[in-house]
């Protein structure tokens, strides 16, 4: 494929104001249209949007790499270098309560990529990344 596509994902939020709030001001995410039980947001060019569900966050397991507890599932963006560390800054400035501080894999090996991890207030885990070399994205 030589253009990608923008993905659409849906997600259960418990408190739909509690988690606008946070996709709007804290991960500075536009809005498009919303319902009293949805809202549509832009997700770096993608459509995730957030829908009020009666279901409590249930504690996900996580996988361990580089002897760091990864959520599973997870969902996010990768985003080019310069932006990740923007954005990496800006999480850093709202406190956000990281699972997985920012920080650096396979530094000076292929895929050299940066990643950090936090969660919604709903329970949704997100992985932010970047590759040092994007055409490394799939590279073994």
């Amino acid at each position: 494929m030589s253009t990608l596509s923008p993905f659409h994902l849906a997600i259960p939020v418990h408190d739909l104001e509690l988690c606008r709030n946070f996709y709007t001001n804290t991960l500075n995410f536009e809005e498009g249209r919303s319902s009293n039980h949805w809202v549509d947001y832009n997700f770096f060019g993608h459509q995730l949007v957030i829908h009020l569900s009666d279901k409590k966050s249930v504690e996900a397991p996580t996988n361990a790499v580089d002897g760091k507890d990864v959520p599973v599932p997870h969902f996010g963006v990768v985003l080019p270098w310069d932006n990740f560390n923007e954005f990496a800054e800006l999480l850093k400035s709202r406190n956000i309560k990281f699972i997985i501080e920012p920080y650096i894999r396979f530094e000076g090996l292929v895929g050299e990529q940066a990643t950090m991890f936090f969660k919604d207030p709903a329970g949704n885990a997100l992985e932010f990344k970047a590759f040092k070399d994007i055409n490394q994205l799939f590279a073994k």
